[in-house]
């Protein structure tokens, strides 16, 4: 199968936080793309508004194939900077797999103000089992069950960009998931 035509999810860097505008141009050209955002107070006109932010400036992850992000940092690149962000031991653009990116943007696309991003490099996950969310707003969303600030919750990590953790969970509604020896 040739690479070049295969749709996967990346994780670009977009200089000087143009993430929002880099969106609308994926969403003009109906590109899957996924911010993380957040509810951020900020103060306009001396009144505290609630604003959607992105979580983490300068990052956007898009569905789509290698061939066409390169045609688009092509065209874009003098306007809006795009660069891939690349696993440092493969030297190759880091590809999030399907079911991942699925459970990551469920639980980031919540903007609940109880989830908790983490730094993917401060979380030890060979702690907690692989678990399944089974009920509730997170129902299907796969990760790590582990406990953060006292709560029990499901973290969802994308290795080396980030991580972010449910709301509390009752152990109730996760079951553990089996990883086939290929997964792991």
């Amino acid at each position: 199968m040739n690479k070049s035509i295969d749709v996967a999810w990346y994780a670009l860097r977009i200089t000087y936080s143009r993430e929002l505008a880099f969106k609308k141009y994926l969403d003009d050209r109906n590109i899957e793309n996924f911010i993380p955002m957040r509810y951020e107070y900020v103060v306009k006109d001396e009144r505290k508004i609630r604003k959607l932010v992105p979580v983490v400036h300068n990052l956007v992850f898009v569905y789509s194939s290698r061939q066409q992000i390169d045609e688009i940092k092509m065209t874009m690149g003098i306007q809006l900077p795009i660069r891939y962000i690349m696993d440092r031991e493969t030297c190759q653009p880091i590809t999030i797999p399907e079911v991942q990116m699925r459970s990551f943007i469920a639980v980031a696309g919540s903007h609940d103000q109880q989830v908790v991003y983490l730094d993917p490099t401060t979380i030890s996950f060979k702690k907690g089992d692989r678990v399944r969310v089974t009920g509730g707003l997170f129902e299907g969303v796969e990760g790590v069950f582990i406990r953060v600030k006292g709560d029990r919750r499901v973290v969802v990590s994308i290795q080396g960009v980030m991580a972010i953790a449910t709301a509390f969970i009752h152990p109730s509604l996760v079951e553990p998931v089996n990883l086939n020896p290929v997964e792991r």
